[in-house]
């Protein structure tokens, strides 16, 4: 037979002294002092807990009912770091601690600037943003900086995204050596490439795929949303550096690996637009021009894409297209020659 010892309150309504000897046998949880059945009482969740797990509500939760997309995902590069201006800081600081150089923040503040602009000119009072951010010092930096363009009322919250670091380039770097393997790189391929002790960009896709998942679960939820509200006009900012932003569209859109070796990196404190477009999935050329985004790398191939983009469907496929199409294959001229 098991046995308990108990320490209870005095001000309990047991009158029990502390420390005394009870059989399980004589427990009874469902009577009252006077050995009298308790009345059975029911609490049921109220509507204040649901909306504070919006993934717990069936009505939020539920595929029929998803809450509204994002207006636009913005890609920030982090500003001038002290590593941009004299590469061997690399040897004597671990590359998480690298910081912003004054120059890299004044870039932050003018890129918060000029996102707020750019959001206040949709038109409507109710618009927000959330950030997601790397945990590297420079992207933190770069995010405070950024974020003095927002009141507070504008900032619906932000988080810190280990898979969104930089590549690893092997801990500390011995600047002739690292010389060496980036001409290498070249020579090898900047995709498939890895350095010693650290990763190539097809390491930096395989976590980045992770992200990319649990982004668009917090969009299928609205998780970045304030609990109860659907906000349409919400604007996502990830703060990021230039490779991982470029694997990030790469994986977003598809693109091949000759696509993406050849895309040029974003200038410190610069920032590329994923739009919503007309049908609901994200276009480049919904904020860029087609200018801009050659002179980023897209192809004309890239570029029918995003204006397919401009006016699909999530969900939709686009079994035209010139990147993943037919047209990759190479004997449909033979049987077109046949006919």
């Amino acid at each position: 037979m098991a046995t308990f010892y108990l320490t209870l309150n005095p001000a309990s309504f047991l009158a029990v002294s502390s420390q005394k000897r009870l059989s399980s046998n004589s427990i009874q949880c469902c009577q009252d002092t006077n050995g009298q059945p308790r009345p059975r009482v029911t609490h049921e969740p109220s509507d204040n807990w649901l909306t504070s797990f919006p993934e717990k509500n069936p009505i939020i939760s539920s595929p029929t009912v998803l809450p509204p997309r994002p207006r636009r995902i913005i890609l920030v590069r982090h500003g001038q770091s002290e590593g941009n201006v004299d590469e061997s800081v690399y040897t004597q600081v671990p590359d998480p601690k690298i910081k912003l150089t004054e120059k890299g923040m004044a870039q932050a503040e003018e890129c918060g600037k000029n996102i707020r602009k750019m959001i206040e000119k949709d038109g409507v009072d109710d618009w927000k943003v959330y950030f997601y951010v790397s945990p590297y010092r420079r992207t933190l930096e770069t995010l405070r900086c950024l974020a003095r363009a927002f009141k507070r009322q504008r900032i619906a919250g932000w988080r810190e995204e280990p898979r969104l670091r930089e590549q690893d380039f092997g801990n500390f770097q011995d600047r002739e050596k690292m010389r060496i393997e980036k001409a290498t790189r070249v020579l090898y391929g900047r995709f498939f490439y890895r350095f010693p002790n650290g990763e190539s960009a097809a390491d930096v896709y395989d976590r980045i795929t992770g992200f990319r998942e649990t982004l668009r679960a917090d969009i299928d939820i609205g998780r970045f949303q304030p609990p109860g509200e659907r906000n349409p006009n919400m604007n996502l900012v990830i703060v990021s550096h230039g490779l991982t932003l470029r694997v990030f569209l790469m994986r977003w859109y598809k693109w091949t690996v000759e696509q993406f070796e050849g895309l040029n990196n974003l200038g410190n404190g610069d920032m590329i637009v994923m739009e919503k477009g007309y049908g609901g999935r994200y276009s480049l050329l919904m904020h860029h021009t087609e200018e801009e985004l050659r002179n980023f790398g897209l192809t004309e191939e890239m570029l029918i894409d995003q204006e397919w983009q401009k006016i699909a469907k999530p969900g939709e496929l686009n079994y035209d297209c010139l990147i993943t199409g037919p047209s990759f294959f190479t004997h449909f001229e033979d049987e077109d020659n046949e006919t």
